[in-house]
């Protein structure tokens, strides 16, 4: 499953740290990340990361579109609702293409909990399904 990383400037630290408690399923799984996010979670649990460009140059446009071209299996996107900077990625835009695409999304730790633990039982096996029926 490829699943791509994004987290806003104030949610870095705490993607780094979810992604060590979970680096043994991760770690099954090929991994892209916007260019700081990614740096952050290798050098925080030492996971292989494809880091794009920052999120803020083009980075989150990179993920969009592989979203929409079926290259991305699930999103997760640590967004600070409250203090995002301009510049940081455009949260509508994501939400709408994994909903189009029907990619699963967590945009938090709480929901990103949820997926990791359904991939870890095989809850996610429609989505190989799905992609070998295109």
């Amino acid at each position: 499953m490829r699943i791509a990383l994004i987290a806003h400037d104030s949610r870095k630290e705490l993607m780094a740290q979810f992604c060590t408690a979970y680096v043994r399923i991760l770690s099954q799984n090929e991994l892209i990340a916007t260019g700081v996010t990614g740096k952050i979670v290798h050098d925080a649990c030492g996971l292989q990361i494809r880091c794009l460009y920052p999120g803020g140059r083009g980075g989150a446009e990179q993920i969009a579109s592989m979203v929409a071209c079926g290259e991305v299996d699930m999103l997760l996107f640590f967004r600070d609702p409250v203090s995002a900077k301009p510049g940081e990625p455009n949260d509508a835009m994501l939400l709408r293409l994994c909903d189009m695409h029907m990619v699963p999304l967590a945009t938090n730790i709480a929901t990103a909990e949820v997926l990791i633990h359904g991939l870890e039982r095989g809850d996610l096996a429609w989505i190989e399904l799905m992609k070998s029926n295109r």
